[in-house]
């Protein structure tokens, strides 16, 4: 059994994969936590991918038999890196582009992660990855309305704000919410205008808050990362 680990902005998650099966699913709320669940468990091989701390910090705690790997640029991936600055290329935005390898292989695909930012991510049917784009999430957004304003207040999000808000909490929470659908909507309309085949992937945290809200017709892949993260072991396991 393997094991992969998601370390990112806002949690922790992890699972197990019999070869390409996923088995379980876990997440974790502090680092002490992760130490509890790895307590006494041995797996085959593992990988762990850190946006916030040293993945040492976790990969010193996992007994493996075979390899334990950190991710980062040095490991190889099953697609052509393009990216003009790999060495800054977060890992989460690696693992998401290896998930939608098993999801629309040959196929040219845009991947919109939907978390602390929105991460949208473009490999061609080649298996070329270009690049993408990066924007404030959620959460983001309407902390900045209220910090870099003096009398905005810091409202919370409403994934159900009306079009037209009738009061500041609600035109702040409908700038949010539909500006975004309408900035995925906006990009994914200009990639398929280049590229008519295209396959689109929805994940992240916030998937579900937009899932049932956008036009075009989109693959939800909730565990992309943990996905895609397995799928890097096994290239890293078997080369």
């Amino acid at each position: 059994m393997n094991l992969v680990i998601d370390c990112g902005n806002s949690r922790i998650k992890a699972a197990t994969f019999q070869d390409s099966i996923l088995k379980e699913k876990f997440l974790f709320n502090s680092l002490a936590d992760v130490e509890l669940f790895l307590r006494d468990r041995q797996f085959d091989n593992a990988l762990v991918s850190s946006v916030t701390r040293p993945a040492e910090e976790i990969i010193n705690l996992i007994i493996v038999q075979g390899k334990k790997l950190k991710l980062d640029t040095t490991l190889s991936f099953p697609f052509k890196n393009l990216y003009a600055t790999p060495s800054t290329l977060g890992v989460d935005r690696i693992a998401a582009v290896c998930g939608a390898l098993d999801i629309y292989p040959n196929r040219n695909c845009l991947i919109v992660d939907a978390g602390t930012c929105f991460n949208y991510e473009f490999i061609d049917a080649k298996g070329q990855y270009l690049g993408g784009a990066i924007s404030p999430g959620i959460h983001m957004r309407l902390e900045a309305m209220h910090k870099f304003t003096a009398r905005l207040p810091l409202v919370t999000n409403n994934q159900d704000a009306p079009l037209t808000g009738n009061s500041t909490e609600t035109c702040m929470q409908s700038g949010v919410t539909n500006g975004i659908i309408a900035e995925i909507e906006g990009i994914i309309s200009r990639y398929s205008q280049i590229y008519p085949d295209l396959g689109v992937i929805l994940s992240g945290g916030d998937y579900s808050l937009f899932e049932n809200k956008l036009k075009p017709s989109i693959f939800v892949a909730p565990e992309l990362v943990l996905s895609g993260l397995n799928r890097i072991l096994l290239y890293n396991v078997r080369i």
